[in-house]
């Protein structure tokens, strides 16, 4: 039981260690954060309205669009990369697999750009 408690000591250090250093920041950013924003802060930002208005008013669709447009952009470099690395030893089905899913992430991206999601007022 020893050998296994003394494995398991590193882990438990790293642990402790993580969970000290997220206290201590959390407790520097109360002490040390700012009380006091100045107007340009509390300004409408990314989604063009006032940080704290009604949440229940209408909006336009595009920032729908624009969201599935970085849906498809993130998807497609968190999928090309590790195919990539392992392009030669995928072989075909992993080839044309990788082809479907482009195919389908040109569509989401000629229906975005067919509804105007790249042209902003």
């Amino acid at each position: 039981m020893d050998d296994l408690l003394r494995d398991y000591l590193p882990i438990l250090i790293f642990l402790a260690m993580a969970a000290g250093l997220g206290i201590i920041l959390i407790l520097a950013a109360v002490v040390l954060a700012v009380r006091h924003p100045d107007p340009e802060k509390l300004s409408a930002y990314e989604c063009g309205f006032n940080a704290f208005d009604d949440a229940r008013m209408k909006f336009d669709v595009r920032f729908y669009l624009v969201s599935i447009l970085f849906i498809i952009f993130d998807l497609e470099i968190a999928f090309l990369f590790p195919w990539a690395v392992a392009f030669g030893t995928i072989g075909d089905v992993g080839f044309w697999s990788m082809m479907a899913f482009l195919a389908v992430l040109t569509i989401g991206f000629a229906y975005e750009w067919k509804k105007g999601a790249m042209e902003w007022e």
